[in-house]
This record gives structure tokens, sequence and C-alpha cells, in this order.
């Protein structure tokens, strides 16, 4: 398999209109995968539409949990859809590509401290550990990032997770002032996709 295109985004909190657009965006763009990268709700008091859009238009889509569900409701949400996935603490191989995550924050309705986060992606990243090419997909930002900016600190179990599984892109989301945002840390591409979405090929 060569590259394969992908549409991620977060924070959604609830947005149908949103979701809406992002599936249009998804068919027209022909990718091949939706990345949810967490906060689909908003304190899980609406959950309608949030997957079936992608589904109805053919896309397989990957999600994890982040601070506005907790991972029971991430469960709920996959398991409702066919060719949906919570990826929280696994992985996933398309073609030539691993791709595995950890949702969860360090306030709201799923908290997980810096250990559990990266205790997390190891165990994530244990079933893709021999690919070569990886994306890492979690909620927070890592310690150090640009998305510091809003005065939230990063995780540091997510930068640690980083330097020691060397994926070729992780996809965040959780920091609004942030959204689009594109940085390096070491070899890998960080990308704080937002509720607008990015498509990323790989």
């Amino acid at each position: 398999m060569g590259k394969i295109k992908i549409l991620a985004a977060g924070d959604i909190h609830g947005n149908t209109g949103l979701v809406k657009k992002l599936a249009e965006k998804a068919q027209k763009e022909k990718v091949d995968l939706v990345i949810l990268a967490g906060d689909l709700t908003f304190a899980e008091s609406s959950t309608k539409n949030l997957i079936g859009p992608f589904v109805k238009i053919g896309k397989k889509v990957l999600l994890i949990p982040g601070n506005h569900e907790t991972l029971a409701m991430a469960d709920f949400l996959a398991e409702m859809y066919p060719n949906t996935k919570n990826l929280h603490g696994y992985s996933i191989k398309i073609g030539d590509i691993g791709i595995f995550g950890a949702g969860g924050a360090d306030s709201g309705m799923n908290i997980m401290t810096d250990r559990e986060i990266f205790e997390t992606l190891k165990k994530a990243h244990y079933g893709i550990r021999d690919v070569k090419k990886k994306i890492m997909i979690t909620h927070m930002h890592p310690f150090g990032s640009k998305s510091e900016v809003s005065g939230f600190i990063g995780s540091s179990g997510i930068r640690k997770a980083i330097k020691e599984f060397s994926p070729e892109i992780l996809i965040h989301s959780h920091i609004h002032e942030a959204e689009g945002v594109e940085e390096k840390i070491g070899k890998t591409k960080i990308i704080n996709v937002g509720k607008k979405g990015k498509i990323i090929e790989i």
C-alpha cells in the first residue's frame, strides 16, 4: 500500500453541523481514514450524529476520548458503528503504517496522570513496535510544545513517548487557541488538528 490520506480533527464538542462539514470534507478529499482526537462531546451531553456521518460515506473512523468524555463513552461511540475503533491503549495497522493512541487529560471527566498516559501509549505501541511508519494520537499536547501558549502545561508522558517510540506524526487537539499549529519535536511532526480538521498524507 502507498500513502494513506487522513482527515484528523478534535474538540468537536457535540457540534453536529461541524461534523457534517467534516464528513463533506472527508468525502471531497477522498480520505482513507478519519481520526478524531478526543472531546467529541460536550461533557457527554451531546452524542448523536458524531460518528454516523463519517460511517455513512464509508469512512473508517479511529477515535480516542478527550477530557469531555469517559473511556466508557468512547467505547460506546465506537461500538455503535461499524468500521469504528476506540484506539485508547490500542493500535492498528493500515498497510505499512501503525497507528496507536491514548486519550484523557490532566483535567475533566477522564483524568490521566503523565505516567498513566505514557503507560497507555507504551501498551498501545507494543502491537506495532516493528512497524517503521507510526502515527501517535493523543488528546493532550506534549510538554514543551507550542500549544502551551494557552498557559496549560503539556504532558511529560507524551513527550517521553515521542522520544521512545519516534512516531512520524503526533496528532492531538485539546488546546483550542493553538488550533492548526504544527511543529517538530525531534523527528516527530506535531499537529494540533483542532475542530476544523487537517488533511494529512503519510
